[in-house]
């Protein structure tokens, strides 16, 4: 085999310096002090995980962890997964061959809440919608369907039907939660708009309006809103990719992949940075539904956007909303880097899932805990939001 000449490898090796590394953690983010307050005065506790579709047959050392933690004081724990429930083209109709294998993947993720006896609401993300396929509304509303009939009244889906939301549930004496279908404002194939369909608000207009409603009505409630695409991210889906990824692209795909493609690998990158892809923040269409929603945050911000989709942990300050969290590291083994960005508090690659205290006085402490694979949850760092 031909030896390539250092000429022809030289460019290649600047390119992928050029690239933007992840971040490390300073021992300032990792040391902060937030004490935690007594279980009395914790009127509900709110858990956020992210991209759960795919536990392991085993026993998913995420959703173990996640368990022991709701199982202290279910009666005042609600859960919100945050879209990607089954990867990787959502719940299939029942003849399918694989139906079996994804009934298996959302029922685990139900049953984890279910079974402590908690509260729980499951966001739908672009693999829920048939991975953006044509077949992504159908999906939707059958992962619905599923986890109604398997929930019963402590587990529900929303925004119900495809349509976009905003769905609200007030929990507790001090939340309002308020949930958004952000796939809706992305997919390319059939979905429920107006004037044919039966969903509240069916056009972006009314989104906004329905969404600046929600946020006006809470009083003195903390207002988190939920989603599953981020408005800012150190990840892959903002354009920021590791050299691994360039020279190694297929261990995205699946971890043990370790085969050198430079310069080809390098193709995929660029072509997420460029926005070929309405997942990715450089497309015009996610731009578009991000400042779409910012405007609606502006007259009254609500205390966090919390979203999945980036498969790592971030905690940033936000603009329109007061934080924005990135939780999308329900699957221990399926993460991705994160650099630091303008704004990051905290960022990691590691599995795990975020808490919010919501105490009776008002204050509110966010925890971000990491998961080993043995399901060990350490808290890793904390701070008052409010």
């Amino acid at each position: 085999m031909r030896r390539p000449r250092p000429a022809a490898i030289l460019p290649l090796l600047l390119l992928l310096l050029a690239q933007p590394l992840p971040g490390g953690l300073g021992a300032e983010e990792r040391s902060r002090p937030a004490v935690v307050a007594p279980a009395a005065d914790v009127d509900l506790a709110l858990f956020l995980i992210g991209d759960a579709g795919d536990p392991d047959r085993r026993g998913e050392p995420v959703l173990r962890a996640l368990g022991r933690a709701i199982a202290r004081d279910p009666g005042r724990s609600l859960v919100v997964f945050l879209g990607d429930n089954v990867y990787p083209s959502g719940l299939p109709p029942a003849d399918d061959r694989d139906r079996p294998e994804m009934e298996r993947r959302l029922d685990t993720q139900v049953d984890a809440v279910k079974g402590r006896g908690a509260r729980a609401v499951f966001v739908p993300g672009n693999h829920d919608w048939d991975g953006g396929g044509a077949g992504g509304w159908e999906a939707v509303r059958r992962q619905v369907a599923r986890i109604d009939e398997r929930g019963g009244s402590l587990v529900s889906a929303l925004p119900k039907g495809g349509c976009p939301g905003p769905a609200v549930v007030d929990a507790g004496e001090r939340l309002r939660l308020v949930v958004l279908d952000t796939q809706w404002w992305l997919h390319e194939g059939p979905r429920p708009i107006h004037p044919t369909s039966s969903c509240a608000a069916d056009s972006e207009e009314e989104v906004r309006a329905a969404l600046r409603q929600a946020l006006d009505g809470a009083d003195d409630r903390h207002v988190v809103v939920a989603a599953h695409h981020p408005l800012a991210s150190g990840g892959p889906h903002a354009g920021y990719f590791t050299l691994r990824q360039h020279v190694f692209p297929l261990t995205d795909a699946k971890k043990g992949l370790w085969i050198p493609l430079p310069l080809i690998g390098s193709l995929y990158p660029l072509a997420r940075k460029a926005g070929v892809s309405a997942q990715d923040m450089a497309n015009p269409v996610n731009a578009r539904m991000r400042e779409a929603l910012e405007s609606a945050f502006r007259e009254r911000p609500p205390l966090a956007y919390a979203a999945g989709h980036e498969h790592n942990l971030q905690v940033l300050d936000g603009r329109s909303a007061r934080y924005l969290l990135v939780s999308g590291a329900g699957i221990h083994g399926h993460t991705l880097k994160a650099r630091r960005i303008e704004g990051t508090r905290y960022v990691s690659s590691a599995a795990g899932f975020m808490r919010l205290d919501l105490e009776r006085g008002g204050r509110v402490r966010l925890a971000v805990l990491e998961v080993d694979a043995h399901g060990q949850a350490a808290e890793r760092w904390a701070a008052w939001l409010d």
